[in-house]
């Protein structure tokens, strides 16, 4: 069975609280590589960022979530990745037109069972990691509900419910 879970949908829709109540629970999680590129990028002045050079932050975030996923095989029980390889390159697809190649769905695996965030206009907010708008966010949040089983895996929708509910809903699922 594999214990790598992605938790991704929707910008702005809580992927960020619900792994960090995760997280507090004692679970290992990996942060979104796309914050961790614009704060790195950011730091140096560089333009690896989505409004700058959108192809070269996605081609780091795809490195980014390959090096995520081969490092977490050393954690113990679930780990929880905030977006994973797979929202990289549909961003890259979307963004270039190059196809997701299929064997994507077969390397470096995630669980069947990924988690995904519904667009939330209540508790969306932009941020310095998030510039784009709402209507950006549903968008890509699309993208992700076809992409996902188009690779085999089985999309959960989360509730729109608190943090703790939604906690115990994920792992309520993946014990089923």
């Amino acid at each position: 069975m594999n214990r790598f879970v992605v938790i991704s949908g929707c910008s702005g829709g809580g992927k960020s609280t619900l792994l960090a109540e995760l997280a507090r629970r004692g679970y290992a999680v990996v942060e979104e590589p796309g914050r961790r590129i614009v704060r790195e990028e950011t730091e140096r002045g560089g333009s690896a960022v989505p409004w700058l050079d959108a192809a070269a932050f996605l081609q780091r975030a795809v490195a980014m979530s390959i090096a995520d996923r081969i490092s977490a095989g050393t954690r113990e029980g679930w780990v929880f990745f905030d977006r994973g390889l797979v929202d990289a390159a549909a961003g890259l697809q979307h963004l270039t037109g190059e196809a997701v190649p299929a064997s994507l769905g077969q390397i470096h695996r995630y669980h069947r069972q990924v988690f995904l965030t519904p667009p939330w206009p209540e508790i969306y907010r932009s941020h310095p990691e998030r510039r784009h708008g709402f209507d950006s966010a549903v968008a890509e949040y699309l993208r992700l509900l076809a992409i996902y089983p188009s690779l085999g895996y089985e999309v959960s929708i989360l509730p729109k419910i608190g943090v703790s509910e939604r906690a115990d809903f994920v792992l309520k699922a993946l014990t089923e």
